[in-house]
Protein backbone atom coordinates (compact mmCIF):
# COMPACT_ATOMS: atom_id res chain seq x y z
CA UNK A 1 0.00 0.00 0.00
CA UNK A 2 1.68 3.20 -0.70
CA UNK A 3 0.72 6.70 -1.17
CA UNK A 4 1.61 9.66 -3.09
CA UNK A 5 1.58 13.28 -1.72
CA UNK A 6 1.81 16.33 -4.30
CA UNK A 7 0.65 19.86 -4.45
CA UNK A 8 3.10 21.66 -1.93
CA UNK A 9 4.77 24.86 -3.02
CA UNK A 10 5.49 28.31 -2.57
CA UNK A 11 2.15 31.06 -2.37
CA UNK A 12 1.64 34.38 -1.04
CA UNK A 13 -0.58 34.79 2.16
CA UNK A 14 -4.14 34.77 1.23
CA UNK A 15 -3.60 32.40 -2.16
CA UNK A 16 -4.74 29.05 -2.23
CA UNK A 17 -3.10 25.40 -3.16
CA UNK A 18 -4.52 21.83 -3.52
CA UNK A 19 -2.87 18.63 -1.96
CA UNK A 20 -3.35 15.29 -3.69
CA UNK A 21 -2.78 12.15 -1.93
CA UNK A 22 -3.05 9.18 -4.33
CA UNK A 23 -3.44 5.66 -3.10
CA UNK A 24 -1.83 2.68 -4.81
CA UNK A 25 -4.92 0.14 -4.38
CA UNK A 26 -8.68 0.00 -4.29
CA UNK A 27 -8.92 -1.70 -0.82
CA UNK A 28 -9.12 2.04 0.04
CA UNK A 29 -12.49 1.91 0.11
CA UNK A 30 -12.90 0.80 4.05
CA UNK A 31 -10.26 3.18 4.90
CA UNK A 32 -10.21 6.84 6.35
CA UNK A 33 -7.48 9.80 5.12
CA UNK A 34 -6.07 12.06 6.80
CA UNK A 35 -4.05 14.72 6.26
CA UNK A 36 -1.29 16.08 9.26
CA UNK A 37 1.35 18.92 9.17
CA UNK A 38 4.36 19.63 10.98
CA UNK A 39 6.14 23.02 10.87
CA UNK A 40 10.23 23.48 11.82
CA UNK A 41 10.06 22.85 15.49
CA UNK A 42 6.87 21.82 16.25
CA UNK A 43 4.81 18.83 16.85
CA UNK A 44 3.05 17.07 13.74
CA UNK A 45 -0.84 18.75 13.46
CA UNK A 46 -3.83 16.96 12.54
CA UNK A 47 -5.40 18.83 9.64
CA UNK A 48 -8.55 17.02 8.32
CA UNK A 49 -9.87 13.02 7.59
CA UNK A 50 -12.39 11.94 5.29
CA UNK A 51 -14.22 8.15 5.41
CA UNK A 52 -13.73 6.72 2.08
CA UNK A 53 -17.01 4.62 1.87
CA UNK A 54 -19.49 7.64 2.81
CA UNK A 55 -17.43 10.79 2.96
CA UNK A 56 -17.80 11.94 6.03
CA UNK A 57 -15.19 14.70 7.01
CA UNK A 58 -12.96 16.51 9.96
CA UNK A 59 -11.21 19.27 9.76
CA UNK A 60 -9.27 21.06 12.61
CA UNK A 61 -10.55 24.06 14.19
CA UNK A 62 -7.20 26.11 12.84
CA UNK A 63 -7.93 25.24 9.41
CA UNK A 64 -12.24 24.97 9.37
CA UNK A 65 -14.17 26.81 6.83
CA UNK A 66 -10.56 27.66 4.55
CA UNK A 67 -9.38 24.11 4.16
CA UNK A 68 -11.96 21.21 2.28
CA UNK A 69 -10.70 17.35 2.35
CA UNK A 70 -12.54 15.81 -0.36
CA UNK A 71 -11.78 12.31 -2.68
CA UNK A 72 -12.35 10.98 -6.00
CA UNK A 73 -13.15 7.48 -6.16
CA UNK A 74 -12.27 7.17 -9.72
CA UNK A 75 -8.92 8.19 -8.97
CA UNK A 76 -8.37 6.67 -5.74
CA UNK A 77 -6.61 10.05 -4.66
CA UNK A 78 -7.76 12.35 -2.02
CA UNK A 79 -7.73 16.18 -1.80
CA UNK A 80 -7.13 18.82 0.72
CA UNK A 81 -8.02 22.10 -0.93
CA UNK A 82 -6.24 24.96 1.22
CA UNK A 83 -7.70 28.26 0.67
CA UNK A 84 -6.90 31.73 2.64
CA UNK A 85 -3.58 30.72 3.45
CA UNK A 86 -1.32 31.88 6.09
CA UNK A 87 2.25 32.06 6.92
CA UNK A 88 1.07 30.18 10.05
CA UNK A 89 0.10 27.26 7.35
CA UNK A 90 3.49 26.72 5.92
CA UNK A 91 4.19 23.33 6.98
CA UNK A 92 5.16 19.75 5.37
CA UNK A 93 2.05 18.30 4.40
CA UNK A 94 1.75 14.50 5.19
CA UNK A 95 -1.09 12.63 4.01
CA UNK A 96 -2.28 9.13 5.74
CA UNK A 97 -4.05 6.03 5.79
CA UNK A 98 -6.26 3.54 8.24
CA UNK A 99 -8.68 1.21 8.14
CA UNK A 100 -12.09 2.17 9.93
CA UNK A 101 -13.63 5.42 11.04
CA UNK A 102 -12.13 9.03 11.35
CA UNK A 103 -9.15 9.67 13.78
CA UNK A 104 -6.91 12.57 14.84
CA UNK A 105 -4.06 11.12 16.68
CA UNK A 106 -1.17 10.56 13.99
CA UNK A 107 -0.43 7.53 15.46
CA UNK A 108 -3.10 5.57 14.64
CA UNK A 109 -2.80 5.87 10.80
CA UNK A 110 -1.12 3.07 9.75
CA UNK A 111 0.23 3.69 6.24
CA UNK A 112 1.88 7.43 5.45
CA UNK A 113 2.96 9.10 2.27
CA UNK A 114 6.04 11.20 1.77
CA UNK A 115 5.75 14.83 3.15
CA UNK A 116 5.07 18.21 0.73
CA UNK A 117 6.37 21.47 1.04
CA UNK A 118 3.96 24.01 1.40
CA UNK A 119 5.41 28.00 1.95
CA UNK A 120 3.20 30.81 2.10
CA UNK A 121 4.87 34.10 2.18
CA UNK A 122 3.50 36.98 4.11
Amino acid sequence: VQLQASGGGLVQAGGSLRLSCAASERTFSTYSMGWFRQAPGKEREFVAAIRWNDGVTLHADSVKGRFTISRDNAKITVYLQMNSLTPEDSAIYSCAARPGTLVTVSGLYDYWGQGTLVTVSS
